[in-house]
């Protein structure tokens, strides 16, 4: 059974196989006014605020996310960030990837989906990670989401979809604006990337093939090549 939905799935691949050379005056125009600046996720961001405040360092002493093999020393965070993320038709795909610290996102306009990996609900059995997604839109009362949460530890990905479901024009002129707040603040240290051996150990291959562009693309060839290791076993 597929978890994206094949209307979304056909329009984010044919914006990833033929994108736009350029943005378009009204995107560039939000990307322009907002400051924002390319993210490594994928999509734009800028950061709103950095409270003041600093808190004591909850992951100290945990390894670094970003280097297993060093751990964290820092002996506080900033209580919170703020950022506005910003998916366009030319960069529509925010890619796997998780924070340490919770997450709270509240849409400004545009939809899209969202792909969660519950690697804390890990199924006992079958050793498969429970996979959740939904839809960031106005349109409440088909469900979608306003405002939602990811906690820490979980892996997140999202892409654009178009402004409008089911209409003649499936397209997002305005793209996806969103404002992220991460408690407690950001911080590289608690950031990483899904790799392929944790996408290849995490699914199934049914959910697997669905799901291997939301990785990085580099992450995405070295899942290619694991598979085939894997398959001579």
């Amino acid at each position: 059974m597929s978890i994206i939905p094949s209307d979304d799935t056909h329009y984010i691949r044919s914006l990833l196989s033929s994108p736009p050379s350029t943005e378009s005056p009204v995107i560039s125009r939000t990307i322009t006014t907002l400051q924002l600046q390319s993210h490594i996720e994928g999509g734009y961001f800028h950061e709103t605020d950095r409270d003041p405040l600093l808190v004591p360092n909850p992951f100290k002493n945990l390894p670094l996310l970003t280097n297993a093999t060093s751990t964290d020393t820092s002996d506080t965070r900033h209580a919170s960030t703020t950022i506005y993320y910003f998916l366009s038709p030319k960069s529509p795909v925010g890619r796997f990837h998780r924070n340490r610290g919770r997450t709270v996102h509240t849409l400004h306009w545009g939809r899209g989906r969202y792909v969660i990996l519950h690697f804390d609900q890990r199924d006992p059995v079958s050793g498969e990670v429970p996979v959740e997604t939904f839809v960031v839109g106005k349109d409440i009362e088909k469900g979608e989401k306003l405002q939602w949460i990811v906690e820490g530890g979980k892996f997140k990905a999202s892409f654009l979809l178009p402004d409008e479901e089911g209409s003649d024009n499936r397209s997002s002129g305005q793209g996806l604006l969103i404002s992220e707040t991460v408690v407690p603040g950001f911080d590289y240290a608690d950031h990483d990337f899904m790799t392929a051996e944790r996408m290849a150990e995490a699914l199934g291959k049914e959910h697997r093939d669905e799901l291997r562009w939301l990785l990085n693309t580099d992450e995405q060839r070295r899942l290619k090549g694991l598979l085939k290791e894997m398959a001579k076993k």
